[in-house]
């Protein structure tokens, strides 16, 4: 068994990391107004897969981390009827652009977190992530998506799909 929870780790870490290099690949790409189809499927997909395995470790109580999953998969839900169905018309553009930016910054919240449960140095200074390093790297993850976010709004405006 532990060997599985090893191994389920591993692809866990690895498929969260994808979703946050693709993500971040489809946000820039929407400050240009493209659309980047193909990196947006792989974050979509990967980002869908991250919350799913997460629910697959063994848990005896719902968890912040089970309930960050859960809106994360709701966001996701939205995002992809936002593009794949209503092909972002009207009011669907900015819908899909604020659930696939709450999405990846979900990924990123959560990266944090393990950042600070995992890395030595970031252990040594925030033990219980109640220290004040914690909450400003925490409080400049946020900033930096709320300015993605409102740049993202203004700036994707791509081509229609025909």
């Amino acid at each position: 068994m532990n060997l599985v929870m090893t191994t389920l780790g591993y692809a866990h870490s690895a498929i969260s990391l994808v979703g946050i290099v693709s993500g971040f690949v489809v946000i820039f790409g929407m400050l240009d107004a493209k659309r980047l189809d193909g990196w947006t499927a792989v974050f979509l997909l990967t980002t869908v897969a991250t919350s799913v395995t997460g629910f697959l470790f063994p848990f005896g109580a719902v968890l912040p981390s089970h309930e960050i999953g859960i809106l994360s998969l709701v966001l996701l839900a939205i995002a992809i009827v936002a593009l794949y169905i209503r092909h972002l018309a009207g009011a669907w553009r900015w819908i899909y652009v604020v659930c696939a930016l709450l999405a990846q910054y979900f990924n990123c919240f959560v990266l944090v977190v393990q950042l600070f449960r995992r890395v030595t140095a970031l252990q040594a200074i925030a033990p219980t992530q109640s220290e004040p390093p914690f909450a400003v790297a925490q409080l400049v993850v946020l900033l930096f998506f709320v300015w993605l976010g409102i740049r993202a709004v203004k700036r994707f405006h791509p081509a229609p799909v025909t």
